[in-house]
């Protein structure tokens, strides 16, 4: 135990993480030749392409420091807002973190909340300077922004580079001698957290787990200590580039336990492996649910693929444990499901990742938040889907949810910024100046408006400078209304949004006006409408397809014609009763694209 080092690597998004993390892999002989690329640790092509970690990823490598041989477990992780779940879960398995920084950009909102994560529970922090060979970096300035922050001398802060691969060796060093070797009881029943699962289609679902207590042994009985299931660990073994099996893993060390457990329920991260002839008392504690922010139907293009589409976002939630979903039904696409995601980003990459893992291509209704509805009976409804709104005659009061935003950016931007949260009725809440030029602002913003856009306008009004965290601050009431659309005086639920009074007459103008352009002409008129309840608030039509009947017609008594024109209408109208509108996925997704 005294020679074992656990720690993550834990900074904003694009700050170089990854790329760290291949210097020490590189330094430490972890990879070598064919298989040192770019981005070793993330797996996925959608994290190669877009270049950003979307699910941590451990990996063991060996360094010998002074004569001495140390196993350091490495935990890279995510950067993106959506993802700090991944963060708190990596977490919870180290005893020291990198912070690092990024030289060109400072201190940024994610950096920010993820050292706070980290500080709670009681990380060492070994602050690191990145991109130190990059032109513009500004090794000074940020240097006192770090020291602001943690209060750390400047000679504490190491300068690196994770491209050229400059101070990755004091990295390593300060590593050894200030992060605590795990402390436990190897003698004590065994206690393992549970900190992430991935699912192979050969062996099952394979665990990632830390020993806290105890040890675990080949073919020993363990039992999982909220599912209360029990299994036999068939192989156990540590997360080196490949799953090297061992027979034994002792307190400290982290590592992987297949048990061919097939069902998704049976394995929750954040539970604890014990033995079960001599269990541990108590469960492993400080580790949090996850809450889901964005919920959106997800629903299959074709209805006979629900079965495949159910099998496919089980597995999906194998892999990424803070996907929550449940079945629903809806008149205009038939059976799918609730999904609650973290995040926009969160719901682009499943989407994503449905369509090229499982190839199942699905409709995606508008996302919306979470209300909780009060009813004058005194019940309380949680309403995740618009279709689930009771009433407005029964409904007391509806409170949706708020966050607290912290945005960082450049002094230039604040006017922009402070007008686009005002706009979306925020309320500033405390502002101060970090640096000369770098301000804090925190907002309380109601969640649901900022879940179509407003990120994108943020980072397009600052630039790309401002950086964005948010977390849940609870309930407020509101002025809401559900907003429907009508095709030919048939409701499409899909479509159903609940939003603020003040923006449904224009929502509802832009809706019909997009609606219209993606829409095909038929044979019949279509009438699109935007309504609350019985009042009709926007309206357009989209004209019918109309063949010149009276081409034939040249010259002679206008009655000929009023009577061919007669028949044509009277066809319309039958073919208006029996014609249905179909709406093309553009305009489900579209909707979410409204400017």
């Amino acid at each position: 135990m005294e020679n074992i080092r656990n720690f993550c690597i834990i900074a904003h998004i694009d700050h170089g993480k990854s790329t760290l993390a291949d210097r020490l892999l590189e330094i430490t002989g972890t990879v070598s030749g064919k298989d040192a690329q770019e981005q070793v640790l993330d797996d996925m092509d959608l994290e190669r392409e877009r270049g950003i970690t979307i699910k941590s990823h451990a990996i063991q490598m060996d360094y010998v420091f002074e004569g001495k041989k140390y196993v350091l477990n490495l935990i890279d992780t995510p950067g993106h807002v959506d993802f700090s779940y991944e963060v708190s879960r990596s977490i919870a398995a180290c005893e020291g973190a990198l912070l690092v920084v990024d030289a060109t950009q400072g201190i940024q909102a994610q950096t920010i909340s993820n050292l706070y994560m980290a500080v709670e529970h009681d990380l060492e922090i070994i602050p690191v300077l990145n991109k130190m060979d990059m032109p513009a970096a500004m090794p000074e300035e940020v240097k006192d922004q770090i020291i602001d922050l943690l209060g750390c001398k400047p000679e504490d802060i190491i300068e690196a580079s994770g491209k050229t691969g400059l101070g990755i060796e004091r990295i390593l060093e300060r590593i050894i001698n200030f992060v605590p070797a795990p402390k436990g009881n190897p003698q004590a029943p065994l206690q393992a957290l549970i900190f992430d699962s991935v699912f192979n289609s050969f062996r099952g679902i394979i665990a990632y787990f830390k020993i806290l207590n105890g040890e675990i042994r080949q073919g020993q009985n363990v039992k999982f200590f909220n599912t209360e299931k029990e299994y036999q660990a068939d192989e156990i073994g540590v997360l080196r580039l490949k799953q090297e099996p061992r027979k034994i893993l002792s307190t400290g060390d982290v590592g992987y336990i297949i048990s061919g457990i097939k069902e998704s329920k049976e394995v929750r991260v954040g539970d604890t492996i014990t033995d079960t002839k001599n269990p541990c008392t108590a469960a492993i504690s400080g580790f949090e649910e996850v809450k889901s922010m964005v919920f959106a139907g997800v629903y299959p293009i074709d209805t006979e693929d629900y079965e495949a589409l159910r099998y496919a976002i089980e597995k999906l939630q194998l892999n990424d444990a803070s996907l929550t979903f449940e079945p629903e039904s809806s008149m205009a696409l038939g059976f799918g499901f609730r999904c609650g995601f973290l995040g926009l980003l969160h719901m682009e990459i499943v989407q994503e990742r449905l369509d090229r893992e499982f190839d199942m291509n699905v409709i995606t209704t508008v996302p919306n938040v979470s209300y909780i509805v009060n009813t004058n009976k005194g019940e309380v409804i949680e309403v995740h889907n618009p279709a689930g709104l009771p009433d407005p005659k029964y409904i007391k009061n509806i409170e949706e949810p708020y966050i607290t935003a912290q945005i960082i950016t450049r002094s230039d931007f604040i006017g922009a910024i402070m007008t686009l949260c005002l706009e979306k009725r925020g309320e500033l809440k405390r502002q101060h100046y970090i640096t000369a030029d770098r301000v804090d602002m925190t907002f309380e913003l109601p969640l649901g408006e900022i879940v179509f856009d407003f990120y994108d306008k943020l980072k397009s009004i600052s630039k790309g400078y401002a950086s964005f965290d948010y977390s849940p601050s609870g309930y407020k009431p509101a002025k809401l209304v559900k907003l429907d659309i009508l095709l030919n005086g048939e409701k499409v639920d899909a479509l159903s949004t609940l939003m603020h009074e003040e923006n449904a007459y224009d929502f509802a103008k832009k809706m019909c006006e997009k609606l219209k352009e993606l829409i095909p002409r038929q044979q019949f008129d279509i009438a699109i409408q935007g309504a609350i309840g019985a009042k009709i608030i926007a309206r357009t039509t989209v004209k019918a397809v109309r063949k010149d009947v009276t081409a034939k017609c040249y010259g002679g008594d206008i009655t000929r014609k009023r009577k061919l024109l007669e028949k044509q209408k009277k066809g319309k109208k039958r073919m208006k009763q029996i014609g249905n509108v179909e709406v093309p996925q553009k305009a489900f997704l579209a909707v979410l694209k409204l400017d």
